[in-house]
This record gives structure tokens, C-alpha cells and sequence, in this order.
């Protein structure tokens, strides 16, 4: 593929990172192939996790094609810029074609990445898994590289103000390649373990001094106030009534 936008746009990234003061910690980003197709799952926390997933693969010298859904793409800034970077248009209502168009990427040799759980954790915990991560890398024949972000919630996440302030850490854990085996229930199961390991380490690594306790990107059952996973769920149902009355509203005025 064709990539003019992309280049440039990670070395604008690094810069800023560097204007933030940002510190990283980062480890087992070998563990992504330099070449073929790969399907890079990610644990999903804020709204940049994007920009820092990416970073994870730069190391091997990967461009990651995200699958992102219809919305971004349908912004008049956003949805050109998403496109130039070849990322992967999700309708969540229809995702056959976007489930297909991942599969011939990655049989293509790109690096493809996703997030199973499919929206932000408010809970900063793992959410169930959806079944495509397993399915479209049993379908190309590719592994699949678990990478977890810690921190990226801390600038821009559900239900907090953003807060773009200097000298935050961001940690990116990157794991070991996972097989698939064709039982896609294990297989899913296999990948939430392994990555729910991973976060647990990437929290316990984590310094101290900028996750007190109570902090509120700090999972509640580890000393910070963020809601319990029974609690995001019943905020994110909410969330979700909201957005179809909406949705109803605006039907009602055409």
C-alpha cells in the first residue's frame, strides 16, 4: 500500500510526545514480525489509544491498520485522514465487509490491529471479548500479537475531562504471538488470559507516585475509584438508551 499521510503523521506524534514530556515503558515490542500479516489485539481504555497502539508496532517497522467504526469515518476531518492511513471502516450493524476486507489485508502481509472488547473500559479492566479477533485470524492464517496500553486514559477517556498535562508515563506491553487453533471460543478465551495477565503486570510495573490510591483511572479493586465492571456496565447501557433516543429523535423530525 501506497502510505504518503502516515510517515509523517507518526513523526508529528513522536514530537508531540516529547512536547508532553511523556515517558515510556515498553517491552516485548520484538515480539511483533517485521513482516507478514499479523493481527495486533488491544485493550481499550481512551480515546487515544490509536495513536499510542501504533507506536507499539513502530519498533518493527510496522504500519498498523486499525479497524475502527463507521463514526470516525464519517467525520469530514477524521474520516479522510483514517482513510489515507488505510484503516478499516467497522458497521457495527453490518460487519461482514469490513470483517473480509481485514482478512484480505492481513492474507496481504499487513499488520492489522483491533480492539476485542469493542469500546472503552470504563472500568479499565478487560470487557468480554467480541469473536472477530480470533475469527479473522483464523480466516488469513495469521497470529495473533496481544498489546496492552496503560496510562493513554489519563488524557482522554469516558466520562472524565481531557487532561493533555506534561510528564505523564504511558506504558505498552506488547506479548508473544497466539496461534489460533480453529476453536474459537478457546482461542478467545486463551487471548483475554494472556492479556489480562499483561495488564495486571503493566499496572503492578507502573509508578507509584502517578497511581495513588484512589486515583480514578485505577481499577476499583485495586484501591482507585474507577467504577467496578458490574457498575461500567450498567453505565455503558445507559449510555446506549441515550444514544437511540437520540437516534429516535432525530427519525421523528425528518
Amino acid at each position: 500500500m501506497r502510505d504518503i499521510t502516515y510517515p509523517a503523521i507518526i513523526v508529528a506524534a513522536k514530537t508531540a510526545f516529547r512536547l508532553l514530556g511523556q515517558r515510556f515503558q515498553m517491552t516485548g515490542t520484538e515480539n511483533v514480525p517485521r513482516e507478514g500479516g499479523v493481527m495486533l489485539a488491544y485493550n481499550h481504555i481512551g480515546y487515544v489509544d490509536f495513536v499510542y497502539g501504533g507506536l507499539g508496532a513502530n519498533p518493527s517497522g510496522r504500519l498498523v491498520r486499525f479497524m475502527a467504526k463507521r463514526e470516525i469515518f464519517d467525520h469530514p476531518v477524521g474520516g479522510p485522514l483514517m482513510r489515507s492511513f488505510h484503516h478499516i471502516e467497522v458497521d457495527r450493524a453490518e460487519g461482514q465487509g469490513s470483517y473480509l476486507k481485514a482478512v484480505d489485508y492481513l492474507r496481504k502481509g499487513e499488520a492489522v490491529g483491533i480492539f476485542p472488547e469493542a469500546t472503552i473500559s470504563r472500568s479499565f479492566e478487560l470487557k468480554e471479548f467480541k469473536s472477530g479477533v480470533v475469527r479473522i485470524a483464523a480466516a488469513a492464517g495469521v497470529p495473533i500479537v496481544p498489546v496492552i496500553l496503560w496510562g493513554t486514559q489519563r488524557m482522554m477517556t469516558k466520562g472524565h475531562p481531557k487532561d493533555f498535562s506534561r510528564g505523564k508515563t504511558i506504558a505498552i506491553r506488547v506479548g508473544e504471538p497466539i496461534a489460533t487453533t480453529g476453536d474459537h471460543d478457546a482461542d478467545r478465551a486463551a487471548l483475554h488470559a494472556a492479556m489480562a495477565q499483561m495488564l495486571e503486570d503493566a499496572i503492578a510495573a507502573y509508578p507509584a507516585d502517578e497511581q495513588p490510591p484512589g486515583s480514578w483511572w485505577l481499577p476499583a479493586r485495586l484501591g482507585g475509584s474507577a467504577p467496578t465492571p458490574d457498575e461500567a456496565e450498567k453505565l455503558d447501557q445507559a449510555e446506549k438508551r441515550e444514544r437511540a433516543a437520540r437516534r429516535a429523535a432525530k427519525r421523528a423530525k425528518k
